[in-house]
Parts: structure tokens; sequence; C-alpha cells
């Protein structure tokens, strides 16, 4: 075997400089010594730059944004408004309204009444066993006050409030059956005090009960009997009653005020079902009415087919259904109704033999819950329509059950939310939508409140007894997680939603109730959970001042504060509780201490600048839209005469349809033989 030795051993050769690091190699190698592993290919290295480059320029803008806030701070910082004046009252205060010049106190062991000029004491109801929860007041003449009060069981107390002593006239739904015993949910005073509406509901059912106050009688009553008023509670200022029942008696034997009277009792509309008409002359008769078709109940939908369709649905959506029904709860709870009081308008048509004043509600709108209907009754006694369940005289369907809904100070215009996040704001006087917008990101929308315009138009052809149009529409959505919007709808032009503020990140700053303050435009109360009550000047999205009592106080159950607003003199009235009692500071116990903030008092007008009144323009110099609604608004004034001819119509349609079933009753006699 031949064997090649090597003739030079194997040798390592010297590094030459074209081999030596630099010294920017050599210092990235020390920094991070895995780049060769941990380098991207392209275009990954091109997506990298581009992806830095979003991330830096993103936190410049963050950067940015943070330093401006941090110098805006100082100069947006809400001053403190602490109250003009205050007083005590004996008990805890539970409840807030405003009169006249009067407030009424509801508390835990009756009522009581105080002047606004001086807060001094008028008169007071004392009844250890009787909690006073909600109150409601309305002024009807210059001394004469009609009060509601609910007390914790439920029980609606009515009142007259006249020459400093508290008149009982009824409870409205006291039963000698205790077991047959109703309790109030929800009670509203219409503007004036000519009607009241109380909702009520037991165990198993709800329903909503209207009554017309007889306050001409009630004034002419009082005044007659005046001596005998001033003698039941003016010769000893504060009265107390053990019993309950022994009170009601004594009052109704002294006041002898006329009651009030029931027109309307109004009833969650029954579930649809399958009809039983034969053919579409049989749904016809069956209409009463000559201008709606009602609720939908004529209808010639059998109820097979019925079953029908129900079986095709659950079949093909079978396995989304079976979660439904878990969660799903069997047992059935109250139904609960938000109705409103409307002035007279062209969507509630009433007969020319009846009166119409401007200034009181001619009907009501009611929406039950998870309802999509909005319906409208007539307030015009009617015989047997406080007994029966009684058919709304308009009905206005929706696409989404109604969530909630608000009537504008004016009542000229009503503002619709439903579950789908769709507000409608419609027009009562002209029967048209000013405007339909929806809210981002379809959030559950919690309430609707209109706000005071800055400006007033005068339109030259205005509608019969209704307000003045305004130019623009402002009104403030609430959502359950405590956002703002704004929705802004003209007359002319397109409507607009702005966000003014977004859900808070701190759940101690959760809006509890939100408040318009009518004397101040675009301005709102919103009271939060950690005691601040703060006005915001919608139009610039700012918080201009907090509201705050003494720092020996704090704002009483912030979930639920207890205030009242007095839109005729200006003032907010808010209870405030004692931050530490002491153990023996018996007084601070029994007693609740109510603030009053004047807005008078405060710099807050220079904020709210009003706006000039608009002039007059001719019909000549206004746009073609505004003309062309000007004209439908004489058009529509004009069609105010023709009822009787609608009656007509719809009464020979009716005939028309009898004998077309009469004939084919007697094509079909003939066809048998």
């Amino acid at each position: 075997m031949a064997v090649y030795p090597r003739r030079h051993p194997l040798e390592i050769p010297p590094p030459s400089e074209k081999d030596w690091l630099k010294d920017e190699e050599e210092s990235f190698f020390l920094q991070d010594p895995d780049r060769e592993r941990a380098a991207l290919p392209q275009p990954f290295r091109m997506i990298n730059k581009l992806v830095m480059l979003v991330l830096e320029n993103a936190m410049e803008i963050i950067e940015r944004r943070e330093m401006l806030q941090e110098a805006q701070k100082p100069k947006s910082q809400p001053t403190k408004c602490f109250p003009t004046a205050e007083f005590q009252v004996t008990g805890r205060a539970n409840c807030l309204a405003v009169s006249g010049t009067c407030i009424f106190v509801g508390l835990s062991v009756g009522l009581a009444a105080f002047k606004v000029s001086d807060c001094e004491e008028l008169s007071a109801w004392d009844a250890a066993s009787t909690e006073i929860c909600a109150v409601r007041a309305s002024q009807l003449g210059k001394e004469h006050h009609v009060l509601l009060a609910v007390d914790e069981m439920g029980l609606v107390w009515l009142f007259c409030f006249h020459k400093e002593s508290f008149l009982l006239i009824k409870i409205l739904n006291e039963v000698e059956d205790i077991r047959m015993q109703s309790t109030c949910v929800e009670v509203v005073l219409s503007p004036g005090g000519d009607y009241t509406g109380v909702l009520l509901q037991d165990s198993t059912k709800a329903w909503l009960e209207i009554y017309q106050l007889p306050k001409e009688s009630w004034l002419k009553e009082m005044e007659k009997n005046s001596g005998a008023a001033t003698g039941l509670v003016c010769g000893e200022r504060r009265s107390s009653w053990t019993s309950v029942d022994s009170h009601v008696s004594a009052n109704n034997a002294d006041a002898k005020l006329s009651l009030p009277v029931l027109l309307l009792k109004v009833k969650p509309h029954k579930p649809i079902t399958g009809s039983s008409f034969k053919s579409p002359l049989d749904a016809l008769k069956e209409v009463d009415d000559d201008s709606m078709l009602g609720l939908g109940y004529n209808h010639l939908m059998k109820a097979s087919q019925w079953e029908l369709h129900e079986a095709i649905f659950c079949r093909t959506y079978k396995e989304y259904l079976k979660v439904v029904d878990e969660t799903e709860g069997k047992e059935e709870t109250p139904r609960h109704a938000t109705f409103h009081f409307i002035l007279p308008s062209w969507i509630l048509q009433v007969g020319p033999a009846i009166k119409v004043q401007p200034d009181v509600p001619a009907g009501i709108s009611v929406h039950w819950e998870g309802s999509h209907n909005l319906c409208f009754y007539s307030l015009h006694p009617l015989k047997e329509r406080a007994d029966s369940d009684p058919n709304p005289d308009v009905v206005w369907p929706c696409a989404a059950p109604i969530v909630c809904s608000a009537v504008s100070f004016c009542s000229r215009y009503l503002a619709l939310a439903c579950e789908d996040a769709t507000i409608t704001i419609w027009d009562k006087h002209l029967g048209y939508p000013l405007s339909v917008t929806a809210v981002p990101e379809e959030r559950r929308i919690r309430s609707l409140h209109f706000l005071q315009s800055s400006t007033a138009a005068r339109d030259e052809t205005p509608c019969p007894g209704a307000a003045p149009a305004c130019p623009m529409v402002q009104l403030l959505v609430l959502c359950t997680d405590s956002s703002f919007y704004l929705v802004k709808a003209p007359r002319t032009g397109k409507s607009s939603i702005m966000l003014l503020a977004d859900r808070p990140e701190d759940a101690d700053l959760a809006v509890s109730a939100v408040v318009p303050v009518l004397a101040l435009p675009s301005a709102v109360l919103a009271f939060s959970w950690d005691g601040k009550v703060s006005l915001m000047n919608t139009a610039t999205s700012q918080i201009l001042c907090c509201f705050t009592p003494p720092p020996s106080h704090a704002v009483a159950s912030p979930w639920q504060p207890v205030f009242s607003m007095d839109g005729v003199n200006c003032c907010l009235l808010l209870r405030g509780d004692k931050q530490q009692q002491q153990e023996g500071d018996t007084l601070a116990h029994n007693h609740s201490t109510i603030f009053l903030f004047d807005f008078n008092s405060y710099p807050l007008k220079e904020a709210f600048p009003k706006e000039p009144d608009l002039p007059l323009k001719s019909l000549q110099n206004l746009p073609w839209m505004e003309r062309c609604k000007k004209f439908l608004c004489d058009r529509q004034q004009k069609l105010l005469g023709s009822e009787e001819e609608l009656s007509e119509y719809w009464s020979s349609l009716q005939a028309q349809a009898v004998a077309m079933d009469q004939e084919r009753v007697k094509v079909k006699g003939q066809k048998k033989p």
C-alpha cells in the first residue's frame, strides 16, 4: 500500500485587514449577538419598518395630546359653586317638588311646605306611619296648589294646599279589601294640574288610570269654605296623627272638595292571536273607527298558519333557540309603561263640538315595555270609556320595541328611542318626522331630554294653538354606559349626532340623573355617583361649574339623588347629609338639610350668550324647501274641515262591504240546489 506523506505541514493562515471586523459591526455584535439569526428576509423587513413607523407616529400623537390636555387642565378646571341658602326639615327627606313660591318636601313622617324666598316653614302634615317617597305638585292659583304623594306602600294621596294647610281629598288606589290592593309604580301630573296619570300594578297585571282634576270647582269650594279650611290646620301649625284612617276620615269630613273623575283605564295590549274572520269583508265590518285600523287585531292570519310558521322557524334555528330558552324566565312580571300628556295637535283630532284649549292637554301618549306601538288616547270624556278597555285613537308602529320617549317643553316635538338605537324626532303639529338618527356602536339608550333652544323662530302662519317652531331642535341622549350624545335637528337641512362625553373609565363617574336647565340654553345638570353635580354646556362639551354642598356635608345617596329643579325661579334644590355624624348627634340623624343654589347669584349667563331673535322673513326671500313646508302647512289647515267627508267615505265603504257580503251569500245559496 503506497503512502504519500505531506510535504508541508497544515498551518492556519494569518488574518488579513480586509477580514477584520469594523468598529460598527463589533459594537453591534456586543449589543445584539443574535442579529444573524433574527434577521428577516424580504418583504418582511419592509413590513417591519412600516409597522414601526406607524407606531412611532402614533406615540408622537398620543404624547402631543397628553401635553395639550395637561396644558388645558388649569384653564378648564370647573369652578365650585356653594349654596346660597339652606334649611332643615324634620325627618329624612325622600323627595322634593317646587310649585310657584312653595317647596314641598316628602319626609319619612309626612309632608312639609316651605317658602322659596326665605325658606321659612309654612305648614306640615305629620303621619308617623306614612313615609312619602314621591311628590308631584302644580300651582292652581296664587295660594292654591295640588299635590300627589306616593307613600312606601304604593298608595297615592291627593292633596290641595290652601292657606298654609294640607287638605286631603282622596287616596286614589285605596280599596276595602287589602288583598286587592294595588301599588303605584309611576305618577305624572300634567302642567297646570288639569289631569293626572297613575300607573298601577298588582301581582299579575298592570294598568294605567287617567283622572281629571276639577281644579275650578276646588278653587270655588276652598274660597267658599275658607273659614273651615283655615281652621283645619292653621289653628295648630303642626298636627300629628297616629292613625292614618282617623286622619283620612277627619280630612274628608272637613274639606268636602269634589272628587277627581276617572276618564281612562288603559291596559297593556293583548297578544295578537289567530283570526276568526272568514273574509276581508268581515274584518272590515269590525273596524269601528274611520281614521285607522288599530293595533292589528282585525287581520286574516289563521292560528294554524302561525303555528306552521313558528314550527318552520324553530326547526331552522333550533340550536340558537335552546340558548334563548335557557336564559329566559318562565314567570311573567307586570309590565311598565311610559306616558306623556300632550297638548292639542293635528295628530289627535277631536270633533267640532268639543272646545279645545291650547294650554290644556288633549290626550296622552303611551307605550308599554317591549311594545312596538306608540298609542295616543283622547282625554275628552266618552260614555263607558273608563270602565271598558278603550281602543287608541291613533297608533304609530315602530320597527323595533320602544325603549324611552320624551316630549319637548312646548309639547310640539316628540322623541322616540328604540332597542336598535334609532332615535326619531316627530313634529306633532305637522305630523312628520323631523329627524331620524342612530347612536353609533348600537349603545343602549337610557333616557332622552329636550334642551331649551336659544332662539325662537317667528312663523307668519303658525299652526293653530301651537307653539312657534324652533329653528334648531336639540336632544340630549343618555346611554346606559353614561355616554352623552347630542342630536341636532334643524327645520331645514340634515340632522347630526355628536358625542359629548364618552363612557367613563372610573365607575364612580357614572351618571345617575340628567336635568336640562330651562333658563340657560344648551345647559344640562349631570349627577354622578361620586357626588358631583356638574353643569355642562352642550354647545362646547365643557363642564363650567360644580354645585357642591359645604365641606361638612355631601350629596345624599348620589346614585339616586334627592333634588328638584325650579325652572321659574331658576334654582336647584338638593339634599345633603352630614359626612361625619357622631353617635351622640341625634339632631343630625333626625333632620335633613336642603341646600338651595340660585343660578342668578353665579356668573353663568355670560357663559351662555343668548342669540338675537331672528327677523321676520317674507315668503319670497325664503328658500324653496321652506316655502314648500309653509305651503304644506296651509294645505293641512284646509284639510281640517274634511273630517266629515272622510267619515262619509268610510260609511259608504262599509255599506258596500255589507252589500257585497249579502250578494256573496245569495250567490252561494243559488248554487246549492
